[in-house]
């Protein structure tokens, strides 16, 4: 048994390798795309035989750019947006791989991807589109490291994360707010949105309008990770501050009782959250919002998938 899955293994080492090499010849990159996103999570070392195999690397970012002059005006058709999304998802797979990760970063790859999240059409190739763009900057920040936080703040992350969170769909506004709130977990990240008022009220307002609306259409899966980012804003005393009275009323009253009744993570986050903010009638020992609580499988789950 032991040796037919050591030959299982090798001959899907073999498929890969053979796929990646079809990746740099123009005629069969398309198919080879397709396969390849498809497998991706069989293949235990892709990422590394992606980033250094010759030219591989330089024809993903090929597909990427040859799609810019679709995104204004919007032309982008669903059969281009296909074939970017799948160049988009073997270049998550590199993000999310402990051996590439770091390379991938130094290489300012991600910002390659930044034209798409800037996009406004709310047509589906386009969603399409940001929501596996968002997928890859969502690798990167699973994994706690403030090189990544220091990247992103640098290259201006967080006002196309505001956009999206704004315009995007349901899917691509959680993963967006996602990328939020890992962002503020890092000590570093923190610092830099509540170094000013307007860092601050960016976000707060963008967090405050999704509030609003989930009001009236509710999901449990985005609310969870705007409280989060919120309760992480109170670590912050000047943000904290601010709280006291920009927090929505609807996390004030019983709005979303309903919403989180079956999430007892998200409402001990909720509690503390008001808690911190001298909401409560109650003030027992604070909690660092830093401290993570209800796991983030389905977000994992979601940013792998």
């Amino acid at each position: 048994m032991a040796a037919n899955a050591m030959l299982d293994r090798r001959r899907e080492m073999a498929t890969a390798e053979q796929l990646v090499l079809e990746l740099i010849v123009p005629e069969q990159r398309e198919n080879a795309l397709l396969d390849l996103s498809k497998k991706r999570e069989s293949f235990q070392e892709l990422a590394p035989m992606l980033w250094y195999s010759c030219g591989t690397i330089a024809g993903l970012l090929q597909e990427i750019v040859s799609i810019y002059p679709m995104l204004s005006p919007p032309t982008l058709t669903a059969g281009a947006s296909n074939r970017v999304c799948n160049a988009l998802a073997l270049l998550q797979c590199v993000a999310s791989h402990p051996e590439t990760r770091t390379l991938f970063l130094n290489a300012h790859i991600p910002l390659y991807l930044y034209p798409f999240l800037n996009t406004v059409s709310k047509s589906r190739p386009f969603e399409y589109l940001r929501l596996t763009s968002l997928g890859v900057i969502g690798a990167l920040v699973k994994v706690d490291d403030t090189d990544v936080i220091n990247f992103l703040l640098s290259t201006e992350i967080i006002p196309l994360c505001l956009r999206t969170m704004e315009m995007g769909s349901e899917l691509s506004k959680t993963v967006a707010t996602f990328i939020v709130q890992k962002i503020l977990l890092d000590d570093v990240g923190l610092a830099y949105i509540c170094a000013t008022a307007e860092r601050f009220f960016a976000v707060s307002a963008v967090l405050g309008n999704m509030v609003q609306a989930l009001a009236e259409t509710p999901s449990s899966r985005l609310l969870k990770h705007i409280i989060r980012c919120y309760l992480r804003l109170s670590d912050n005393p000047r943000a904290c501050e601010a709280l006291k009275t920009c927090l929505p009323e609807y996390l004030r009253d019983n709005t979303f009782s309903n919403c989180l009744r079956e999430d007892a993570g998200t409402r001990r986050w909720l509690t503390q959250l008001l808690i911190n903010v001298g909401v409560a009638p109650l003030h027992p020992q604070r909690v660092p919002g830093g401290i993570p609580g209800a796991p983030l499988s389905a977000m994992e789950q979601l940013l792998t998938g």
